[in-house]
């Protein structure tokens, strides 16, 4: 019996970049871009009537474009439209050994992960893709979807990501806002610190990453900066892009700087000298006395610089 991968690749995202699909010059430049993953979008940058069409150029670029080590994504229409099976059957069909994942948007309960999972294994099985090699990622944008997030996090062994949907989530609850990622005034804090709070969790309990929407005003780097600084302060992962200019902003923010590197490596070598060598349960480092929560904390640090390439 042919059964899933349980174990999934941790892909770089800090910066994952939209991609409309019905954009023949936008789809041709995204092997360029400085982003860490890539996504060619059918669902809300695509007209209904052009659907179709940006199916078949999804198809096309993933074919014809090199992406490097990109990590290759493409969204599809919700599972609660007419468009949805064929955009998973044609793209996976025609293109699924140039995948990584397969983004869900609108993702309400584990059903739709599971449906999307069991699909994707038909579709390998027919036409003899590994089992289990492609990935889900499944975006969180209304008050359902936040009250099952830990669910659908769990929901299928395909499962990498889970992703925070600011615009259509602020229209649902009722958040008193027009730019997409952006924060509403006279709040005495931010607005979403708790539904960051809850998706990190989720995630983390599953083992996988989270990672924030977009934010829409691409000419207001001071606001990205601070929304991208506060999804890092909380534990995400990486920030979507809309428009090239944000990317490196973006990737800076969620890289170490080489400063906080060169300080985690010392204080994981302080560490392994006292408890390896010395044989004992903590160390001193920096004034201050660090242990095995310490470790666990610089590691994660360390192990995201040497990602960016930082060496010694």
């Amino acid at each position: 019996m042919i059964t899933p991968s349980t174990t999934r690749p941790t892909r770089p995202r800090r910066s994952c970049h939209s991609v409309p699909g019905s954009s023949e010059r936008f789809l041709a430049k995204a092997p360029q871009l400085e982003a860490d993953q890539v996504f060619l979008d059918l669902e809300d940058s695509v007209a209904p009537d052009e659907k179709e069409r940006a199916r078949g150029q999804v198809i096309e670029a993933l074919r014809d474009l090199d992406f490097g080590e990109k990590t290759v994504v493409f969204r599809v229409n919700g599972t609660d439209t007419p468009f949805y099976y064929r955009d998973l059957i044609d793209v996976v069909e025609a293109a699924g050994d140039k995948l990584d994942a397969v983004m869900l948007p609108k993702v309400r309960t584990p059903g739709d992960v599971e449906m999307t999972d069991k699909l994707l294994t038909q579709i390998e099985l027919a036409k003899g893709l590994r089992v289990g090699r492609i990935g889900i990622e499944a975006q969180i944008e209304d008050a359902v979807g936040l009250i099952a997030c830990e669910s659908i996090a769990t929901a299928s062994p395909r499962m990498e990501t889970l992703i925070f949907g600011p615009g259509d989530y602020s229209a649902a609850i009722g958040i008193p806002i027009t730019t997409i990622g952006g924060a509403p005034e006279h709040y005495p804090g931010d607005h979403l610190n708790y539904l960051y709070s809850r998706l990190v969790v989720a995630a983390r309990a599953a083992g996988i990453q989270c990672i924030d929407g977009p934010y829409a005003a691409f000419k207001d780097e001071d606001g990205l900066r601070a929304r991208a600084r506060l999804a890092r302060a909380l534990g995400l992962d990486g920030k979507w892009t809309i428009h090239p200019s944000q990317i490196a902003v973006v990737n800076e923010i969620f890289t170490p700087s080489r400063e906080e590197w060169e300080r985690a490596e010392a204080m994981l070598a302080a560490y392994q000298e006292a408890t390896g060598t010395q044989g004992l349960g903590a160390a001193m480092f920096d004034g201050e006395m660090i242990d095995e929560a310490n470790r666990k904390m610089a590691e994660r640090i360390a192990n995201a610089g040497r990602a960016a390439g930082y060496e010694a």
